[in-house]
């Protein structure tokens, strides 16, 4: 479907086919039919549409809302008039596309709707990035994406600005409270994953004096949980560079510049991809 944007562990065929499915009823009542465009619209009836913003956004999603529009539409004309990670004033075009008017009216919600969706993500992440204001310190995200959208999601943390934590549960250990709380101690959990032959270890510590057993057992980052900026940098301090440190818990646009200057070498924040509104991001049609 687009033979030049890949994104690694994402199935873009895929994604276009399930979503489309979704929305047309396949395997349903709807037996995969648009039934207001094959009731209202000729099926020979052409269309003429402009994709545009309706805020400042930064954009993510136009390789994906293209697919869109080809999957059901190979000889669609489409001109993309800007990138993905590209800042867009309000009313700024993003695409123009030219085809038959039942397939695009079809695809249309779909590809609204992601591009809406991933844009609203890079759109508060470039907003974090800014407030942060600080080039030695690098923006995370979290897990706590939408199931079955994370590397999408992931995809537009990066289109913003910001960088991923870790993809899964898979790609490094983190070792939390309630892991702790099992272990019986940070070291001791900390100590298992190394006996496990976990490469990356990263382990959240919420107090000072746990700093120093999560070290000695062999922790590669400490993730430095819920600290006022007094106590981040504290706490910098004390790991003294031995590995990196990763300020994370109640950062939001107020906090993130203060938290971030205590000479942390991460900033995560669950709520780029948790709680990003949908950029406003509209298609408006005209018949041919």
């Amino acid at each position: 479907m687009n033979a030049t944007w890949t994104l690694p562990g994402f199935d873009l065929d895929a994604f276009v086919r399930d979503t489309l499915a979704e929305d047309l009823g396949t395997g349903l009542a709807g037996n995969g039919r648009d039934v207001t465009s094959e009731s209202v619209i000729p099926a020979d009836a052409r269309f003429s549409g402009v994709m545009d913003s309706r805020d400042a956004i930064r954009v993510a999603g136009l390789p994906i809302a293209t697919a869109f529009f080809r999957a059901l539409d190979p000889d669609v004309e489409i001109e993309v008039l800007a990138g993905d990670g590209d800042a867009v004033a309000p009313g700024g075009n993003l695409m123009r596309l030219t085809g038959n008017a039942r397939a695009l009216l079809t695809a249309e919600r779909s590809a609204l709707n992601t591009v809406q969706h991933l844009s609203g993500i890079a759109t508060m992440v470039r907003t974090y990035v800014d407030a942060m204001d600080n080039p030695d310190c690098i923006l995370l995200d979290t897990r706590k994406t939408i199931p079955g959208l994370r590397v999408l999601e992931k995809y537009a943390v990066r289109m913003g600005g910001g960088s991923n934590h870790r993809m899964g549960l898979w790609d490094a250990a983190m070792i939390k409270d309630n892991h702790v709380l099992v272990a019986g101690s940070v070291g001791e959990a900390v100590r298992r994953a190394v006996e496990a032959g976990v490469r990356e270890i990263i382990c959240e510590v919420d107090r000072i004096d746990q700093i120093e057993p999560a070290l000695e057992a062999g922790a590669t980052r400490l993730l430095l949980d819920n600290m006022d900026p007094a106590t981040l940098r504290e706490a910098v301090g004390i790991v003294a560079g031995r590995v990196p440190t990763e300020a994370s818990g109640g950062i939001d646009l107020a906090t993130i510049a203060a938290k971030a200057a205590t000479g942390v070498d991460y900033v995560s924040v669950g709520r780029l991809t948790q709680s990003a509104p949908a950029a406003d991001i509209g298609l408006d049609f005209t018949p041919l």
